[in-house]
């Protein structure tokens, strides 16, 4: 099991009885409270009514109902001798028509793809903003780890420092240690604050970084897993440093396969295509079939009528009409349509090549830097192991006073650098690792 899933199997619980975020936890969180991923959720909202409005037009014709009422006061026709005559009149119609497109060029079909493809992008953009979330969390999470873990060094050195300088007092008083070495001792602890304060500064600003990051309430503490040992315990079984058995070449034709983005650009391509193959079409006819049926009322001032019923039911009528509609001139509008949708197709095309070349570097790139993390990050092992003994050494030869506070400062510095390599060299490892098992396959939020 990979360190970052073993820190994902469970919430902790501080002292306190406040919640202990693991990087897993925290993935999650950011993902259920951004902004992004609800912004995207409404896409995907817009696209499923897209395909649906095409559905519609595509399968089912229009169906339309009318009514109107009026009243003439002037000269009209009347409807029973058709002739003119000078009596108000009142006239009140209804009716009900249905139509359908038999040919429209393929219009209807293509936009009913052309939905359903954008629902498979809607759902591939959701994943991508999904993935880029995660991997900011996860490199504000390790930085948030590393500075706690500097702040933790640092005060053992100034608690260490603090302790050699009052026994170097003592040894001052005694007259076993000159006073130049005690100021020299009194300012390597100053140093040492100083490196404690601005080191702490940095660990609160990369929380602020993190919690901004999940959307954490400003009114709560967040509080994650940052014991260093959870992540650098596992190193010596080697399960930190595992690769995998996945070729560079397999996993790149994975991610050309599968990756959000590739298939993104692969979708918006194909509906270029329709798109261009829609406006072809629409140089030919199109046939309309259409049907109807109406009736109507009047009456005249003066005069006696047949009653509302007996007219609306004697003056009924059907109709049915199929329709040949012929483009001959339209100002070249459909030849311009025709050609911008050329040139969208080839932008597309450009953007899909220009995606996988990405793609495919990306993955290069990446396995790559896994691969010098992790040789960077075994000799930064061997280094602090070295440094972590000569520190030692060092210290007592400076309690013996066989080595001056100046040499000791020295020796201290390389300690504390080693160490700060070792965490910065496994947190850009895990990094560089995640973000291979992504392109091979498997979620930020699953490792």
């Amino acid at each position: 099991m990979c360190v970052v899933t073993a820190l994902a199997s469970a919430v902790s619980v501080c002292a306190s009885g406040q919640t202990t975020m693991t990087l897993n936890d925290c993935m999650r969180y950011a993902i259920s409270n951004s902004t992004k991923i609800r912004i995207q959720q409404a896409a995907i909202g817009d696209a499923q009514i897209d395909r649906r409005d095409a559905a519609l037009k595509l399968f089912t014709p229009q169906i339309s109902a009318n009514t109107y009422a009026y009243y003439n006061f002037g000269r009209s026709i009347d409807p029973q001798t058709n002739t003119y005559f000078n009596t108000t009149s009142f006239h009140n119609n209804y009716g009900v028509s249905a139509g359908y497109d038999l040919f429209d060029g393929f219009q209807a079909v293509n936009n009913y793809k052309i939905s359903k493809t954008g629902i498979l992008i809607a759902d591939s953009q959701e994943k991508q903003v999904e993935a880029d979330i995660c991997l900011a969390v996860m490199e504000a999470y390790y930085n948030v780890v590393y500075y706690k873990r500097l702040c933790d060094v640092y005060e053992e050195q100034v608690a260490t420092a603090e302790q050699a300088l009052t026994k170097a007092r003592r040894q001052e008083e005694l007259g076993q240690k000159g006073h130049a070495d005690v100021v020299q001792m009194e300012a390597d602890l100053a140093d040492r604050r100083y490196e404690l304060i601005n080191t702490r500064n940095l660990y609160g600003q990369h929380r602020m970084t993190l919690a901004d990051l999940m959307f954490w309430p400003v009114d709560e503490e967040l509080v994650i897993v940052t014991d260093y040992r959870s992540f650098a315990g596992a190193r010596d079984d080697g399960t930190v440093l595992q690769t995998g058995s996945a070729t560079e070449e397999s996993i790149i034709d994975f991610a050309l396969e599968h990756n959000p983005g590739v298939r993104i650009a692969t979708w918006q391509q194909l509906n270029a295509k329709r798109q261009l193959n829609t406006a072809k079409w629409q140089l030919l006819p199109t046939i309309g079939l259409y049907a109807g049926w109406s009736t109507s009322y009047y009456a005249y001032q003066g005069s006696q009528t047949a009653t509302f019923a007996n007219q609306f039911k004697n003056n009924g009528g059907e109709y049915i009409q199929v329709s040949l509609q012929l483009p001959i001139w339209n100002r070249l509008s459909k030849y311009s349509a025709i050609s911008r949708r050329k040139h969208a197709l080839d932008k597309a095309t450009a953007e899909l090549d220009q995606k996988r070349r990405d793609v495919e570097s990306e993955v290069r790139r990446a396995i790559q830097d896994r691969d010098g993390s992790a040789a960077a990050y075994r000799q930064a092992q061997r280094k602090a192991e070295v440094q972590s003994e000569a520190y030692s050494l060092n210290l007592k030869k400076l309690e013996q006073g066989l080595i001056s506070p100046l040499e000791f400062q020295t020796a201290n510095n390389n300690y504390l650098k080693a160490q700060a390599d070792e965490m910065n060299s496994l947190f850009k490892y895990l990094i560089k690792q995640a973000v291979v098992r992504y392109y091979n396959g498997v979620a930020y939020i699953d490792q």
